[in-house]
């Protein structure tokens, strides 16, 4: 089972140790909740003698999520897991807003104000903000757990998508198709494009074959753009016919299966793109890094019969992973929402202001986007609430609660649980 991370009152880190102890110690008042995501205790004592074990730290980086898992390889136990939300398709989208926006006051008839396109120079390794927040989202994390917990290495997947490749087969011959990561990453790349599922009749968990959505004996090529998944069965009944021909019943799944095979290589090119600028973040942490091919990871999860998902790719990356213990483990669904936005006013869609926001972010202690816990003892609202607040300067708060929204809750009945970090956490 997932255990609790521990430091001492040096905030050294020690052993991770079972939920069990953990309890024993708050009853016993010899430890306090030093952090809730992750949970972590700290002792009143201080234990530089205390033996340790250290950990592993494994992350699986995807587009959109990334695995976490701290693993124990002497005992192949997992210690924590995570699951990474990335927030780079929102950064996109405000990007491109304000560059809307921007681009349409150019273009009115107002005072003249020239572009900057060529005033500026990009520094070395740049990113796009969309792909540097996956690295910086990743960097925090592995600055946080490496303060609570003994990790003594780290493990990448460090895995690569050749694009030309993907979109079409036959760019240099049979020997550059027949690599080593051809068929894994083609196989890959599908299973997660068609959500793991037939795309004609959506059967799941059954063996699923990659087939051509315009057959090749009706010209069709092997560019990833005309590849699917199929059950056996619709493979067998769909045969040679077109796919307008087959799903001549059902218009709806046809016009979807043909919007899904234009999707672009979006995903695959910002792994690619952030792969190595995130093997340069570890390797400054001064902890020897592990690196691990996509293939190898799927071959160390399949041979331990583990369902797939995030935390437990992260778990079997790398030539290290051990026969993995992972009774009882329950990850931590992080989602990245970032800290807010720093414009001074809102605006329409013309691009007019229409709304300015306040600069103060803290009213009596608290900022939006704390977790408190209220106890409400008099009044309408009596009772007792836990979730993230919206503060006002007027000292009456809204709580977005597990039942909803409750809203003038008095910053006197409030306690904070977890400041305000840019994150949000479900289990």
């Amino acid at each position: 089972m997932c255990k609790v991370l521990l430091i001492d009152t040096e905030k050294r880190p020690l052993s991770p140790i079972y939920p069990a102890q953990a309890r024993q110690l708050l009853r016993n008042k010899k430890a306090a909740v030093f952090r809730r995501f992750p949970f972590t205790l700290i002792l009143k004592e201080s234990r530089p003698d205390s033996p340790i074990s250290p950990l592993r730290l494994k992350i699986d980086p995807g587009a959109k999520f990334t695995g976490i898992a701290l693993v124990n390889d002497s005992t192949g136990e997992v210690v924590f897991a995570a699951e990474l939300k990335h927030r780079g398709l929102a950064i996109r989208d405000s990007l491109t807003s304000r560059r809307q926006l921007r681009r349409s006051r150019r273009n009115r008839k107002t005072r003249y104000r020239p572009p900057r396109f060529l005033n500026r120079t990009r520094p070395l390794g740049w990113l796009a903000p969309s792909l540097q927040s996956r690295i910086g989202n990743i960097k925090a994390w592995v600055e946080k757990l490496r303060k609570f917990a003994p990790i003594a290495a780290i493990s990448q997947e460090l895995v690569r998508f050749d694009l030309q490749l993907m979109r079409n087969p036959d760019l240099q011959g049979k020997e550059y198709q027949q690599g080593t990561l051809a068929g894994y990453e083609t196989r890959e790349y599908l299973l997660e494009k068609w959500n793991r599922q037939c795309a004609y009749c959506g059967v799941k968990d059954v063996p699923l074959q990659i087939e051509h959505i315009y057959p090749r004996a009706k010209g069709g090529s092997n560019s990833i753009t005309n590849l699917t998944l199929s059950c056996e069965k619709c493979n067998k009944k769909k045969g040679t016919k077109a796919l307008k021909e087959f799903l001549k019943k059902d218009q709806s799944r046809l016009e979807k299966i043909l919007k899904q095979a234009k999707r672009p290589l979006a995903d695959a090119a910002a792994v690619n793109a952030t792969r190595f600028a995130l093997l340069y973040v570890l390797k400054e942490t001064g902890l020897p890094v592990e690196i691990g091919s996509g293939g190898l990871t799927k071959f160390n999860r399949s041979q331990q019969n583990l369902e797939k998902s995030h935390w437990l790719d992260a778990a079997c990356v790398g030539i290290s992973t051990p026969i993995l213990n992972i009774k009882g483990v329950k990850p931590l669904l992080i989602c990245a929402n970032g800290h807010g936005t720093r414009q001074s006013c809102r605006t329409d869609k013309f691009g007019f202001p229409i709304r300015h926001c306040s600069r103060t972010k803290f009213h009596f202690g608290f900022q939006t986007g704390d977790l408190v816990k209220a106890v409400v003892t008099r009044g309408k609202k009596v009772g007792e609430y836990v979730g993230r607040i919206v503060t006002r300067a007027s000292g009456s708060f809204n709580i977005s609660a597990k039942d909803g929204l409750v809203q003038g809750i008095s910053h006197r009945y409030c306690s904070i649980i977890h400041k305000k970090d840019g994150y949000s956490y479900a289990s």
